[in-house]
C-alpha cells in the first residue's frame, strides 16, 4: 500500500504528531504471536510490573490504560471522595485541555491558581488549600503538577519534595502528569525515581504517547495502599484494554530500556538548537525558557500565519502574538534549520516592508 501521506513533511505542533520508535513497533511485532489471556492477566502486563518496581521502587504498581486524559482522570478520581477537589496551575492541561472530563467524567472540582511559570509552590498552593470541613467548598484533598509543565518549564527534585512536605502536612496526596516526564528526567539527568517517589509523589500519569509509542499511558501508584481501587475505576471509565499486553509491551520497551531518555534527549536537543537560533532573529522573543522539548516565542501575528503555510504549529495566545514550537523524537536537525532558514527570510521581509 502506498502511504497516503508524505513521510519527508514535518512539523512543529506537536509531540503527537510524530511517528512510533521502529523499536516500539518491534516490540509490538513480538508481542503478536499466539494468544494471551485478555485484560491485563497476559505475560507482558505482568513484566511491566517488574518493569515498574525496578524503575520507581517496591510499592510502584502500574495500571495501563489507552489515554492521557484518561490516565488524568481515573488518576486523580482514586484519591478522592465525591467532594473532594484539586488544585492545578490555571495553565495545567487538566484545566485547559481536557474539554472538562476531569469535572464531568471524574466527578471533582479543579482550584486553579495562577502561576508565572507553569509551576506550582507551596505559597501558591496555600491560595486555595483551605476550607476543610466547610460544606459549602469543594474540600481541597490532591494537588497535581504536571512534569514537565504546559509552559514547558521543569520542577528540580527539590521543588517536588517541597510540595509533597506541604501537602501531605495538610492532608492531601500529590498526583504527577507525566506526559512529558521523560523529557524532565533527561533535561535533568536524574533517573525517573528522583522526580516521582523519591520526591514524595503519590500517584503518576506515565506519559508515552509524547515520546515514541503508538498508544497508551499508564497509571502508576507509588504507595501500594492507593492501588485497590483502580481497577475497578480503570473499567468505570473506560480504559481497560482487552489486548493489553500490546500497551504493555510498548511500555516496556521504552522504560524497560534506556529507550525513554534517548528519545527525550534528542527531541529537548532539538527544541535546544531552535531555542538558541530563534534568539538571533530580531522580531522574536523567546517567552519562557526553554527546558525540554518545547519552545514558547511572539512575533508578529503576520509572521506566523505565513510561517505556518510552511509548518504546522499552535498558537498559544494569539492576542499577545506567542506561539509553541514543539519537538518530537524524531525532528531532524535539517528539520530545525529549515524551520529557522523561513522564519529568518520571513522576519527580514517583515522588517523591510
Amino acid at each position: 500500500m502506498t502511504s497516503p501521506h508524505d513521510i519527508s513533511v514535518r512539523g512543529f505542533a506537536s509531540d503527537n504528531y510524530s511517528g512510533v520508535h521502529p523499536r516500539v513497533m518491534d516490540a509490538i511485532a513480538r508481542a503478536n504471536g499466539g494468544h494471551q489471556i485478555a485484560y491485563g492477566e497476559d505475560h507482558y502486563t505482568e513484566e511491566l510490573g517488574n518493569v515498574a518496581r525496578n524503575v520507581f521502587g517496591p510499592e510502584a504498581q502500574i495500571f495501563p490504560v489507552f489515554n492521557g486524559t484518561g490516565a488524568n482522570v481515573t488518576a486523580l478520581q482514586s484519591l478522592l471522595p465525591r467532594w473532594g477537589a484539586v488544585i492545578c496551575a490555571s495553565s495545567a492541561h487538566i484545566n485547559v485541555d481536557e474539554n472538562g472530563a476531569p469535572e464531568r467524567v471524574g466527578g471533582f472540582k479543579l482550584l486553579q491558581v495562577d502561576t508565572p511559570d507553569g509551576k506550582l509552590t507551596p505559597e501558591l498552593i496555600d491560595k486555595e488549600a483551605w476550607g476543610w470541613g466547610d460544606e459549602h467548598r469543594a474540600q481541597p484533598l490532591a494537588v497535581s503538577i504536571t512534569q514537565a509543565t504546559e509552559l514547558g518549564t521543569i520542577y528540580t527534585p527539590e521543588e517536588i519534595k517541597a510540595i509533597t512536605d506541604h501537602a501531605h502536612k495538610l492532608g492531601m496526596n500529590v498526583h504527577l502528569d507525566g506526559s512529558r516526564l521523560s523529557n524532565a528526567a533527561a533535561s535533568l539527568n536524574v533517573p525517573l525515581r528522583a522526580l516521582t517517589t523519591d520526591a514524595g509523589v503519590d500517584i503518576v500519569s506515565l506519559g508515552g504517547t509524547k515520546n515514541g509509542i503508538l498508544l497508551g499511558e499508564g497509571i502508576l501508584t507509588l504507595r501500594s495502599e492507593l492501588a485497590a481501587d483502580l481497577k475497578y475505576l480503570r473499567k468505570m471509565n473506560m480504559q481497560l484494554s482487552s489486548k493489553m499486553r500490546f500497551i504493555s509491551a510498548q511500555l516496556i520497551e521504552l522504560y524497560g530500556t534506556e529507550l525513554w531518555r534517548e528519545l527525550a534527549s534528542h527531541s529537548n536537543a532539538m527544541a535546544a538548537k531552535l531555542s538558541q537560533a530563534v534568539g538571533d532573529i530580531e522580531g522574536v522573543e523567546l517567552v519562557y525558557p526553554t527546558q525540554a522539548n518545547g519552545v514558547f516565542a511572539q512575533l508578529p501575528t503576520e509572521i506566523s500565519d505565513q510561517l505556518r503555510e510552511h509548518f504546522r504549529f499552535y498558537d498559544w495566545d494569539r492576542a499577545a502574538g506567542q506561539v509553541r514550537w514543539m519537538c518530537s523524537f524524531d525532528t531532524t536537525e535539517e528539520d530545525v534549520e529549515a524551520f529557522i532558514s523561513k522564519l529568518r527570510e520571513l522576519c527580514g521581509a517583515y522588517a523591510t516592508a
